[in-house]
């Protein structure tokens, strides 16, 4: 009976990590999953939220101008960054774009993290 006991302890501590991370998986791919059709959706938002910002900066003619040829270039990588994670959805990784929504810090400008790292 100990040697049971001493069986069943060791098989417990094995297979408790593999346990914990089934459950961390499926919630990691529905989140990149999730991020991802929301970037695709709402990539267009780049374009005011970069001329709002722009505008605050440097003054309504350069936002209207170079904040929207910006907002189109961040509108791009948003959304392209999106259809990479819809592509790319059962490999969990860190988003791309910074911040991974566009309606989170709304008054910051967008940027991309150069590194493509694991969760």
């Amino acid at each position: 009976m100990n040697y049971t006991y001493k069986l069943l302890l060791f098989a417990l501590f094995i297979f408790m990590p593999y346990q914990a991370m089934a459950h961390s998986y499926p919630a990691k791919i529905g989140e990149k999953l999730g991020t991802g059709i929301a970037n695709i959706v709402t990539g267009v938002v780049e374009i005011p939220k970069t001329m709002t910002i722009t505008t605050r900066t440097h003054g309504p003619g350069y936002g209207m101008t170079a904040g929207f040829m910006t907002g189109i270039v961040h509108m791009l990588g948003r959304t392209l960054s999106g259809a990479l994670d819809v592509a790319t959805f059962m490999i969990p990784t860190r988003p791309i774009v910074r911040p991974d929504f566009v309606w989170k810090n709304f008054n910051t400008e967008t940027s991309y993290n150069p590194n493509w790292q694991m969760r």
